[in-house]
């Protein structure tokens, strides 16, 4: 019994590292296309587009997210 207590503590953890690595992909990808739409929003084309490029590459963030799953 006890062999198969540690296989199955096992999987458990081998799942909830799989899961919790789908979330940060998911999360990081999103603020990456965040980050990079506010820098060039901000910082190269001074304000004069805001917020449309931070709208843009957020979306090709969360697009980016979902396409790593």
């Amino acid at each position: 019994p006890e062999k198969k207590m540690s296989d199955s503590r096992k999987e458990i953890m081998k799942l909830l590292g799989d899961f919790s690595t789908i979330g940060l992909t998911l999360a990081a990808s999103i603020f990456v296309g965040v980050g990079i739409g506010y820098l060039l929003d901000h910082k190269v084309f001074n304000v004069k587009t805001a917020p449309w490029l931070t709208l843009i590459f957020l979306v090709f963030g969360i697009a980016s997210g979902f396409k790593n799953l």
